[in-house]
């Protein structure tokens, strides 16, 4: 039987807000999916979105849905 977990990666808003730049790190993000990746979870689909924050500013964000076989 499997089991399902939805990670949501995005920056700080301190980024995006106070230094205009809401690209994603990869390597902060690698890390965290590697440290999930250490439990057993791997990545099945991920979607790549802009969310906008405080109305003026957006920052990228990745959604991931992530599946490992659920212990019994």
């Amino acid at each position: 039987m499997k089991e399902y977990k939805i990670f949501i990666y995005k920056e700080p808003i301190f980024t995006s807000v106070f230094l205009s730049n809401g690209k994603v790190d990869p390597l902060k993000m690698s890390r965290e999916l590697n440290m999930m990746a250490l439990e057993g979870w791997e990545v099945k689909t991920m979607e790549r979105e802009h969310r906008r924050t405080m109305l003026f500013f957006s920052r990228e964000a990745f959604i991931f849905v992530l599946e490992r076989e659920k212990n019994k």
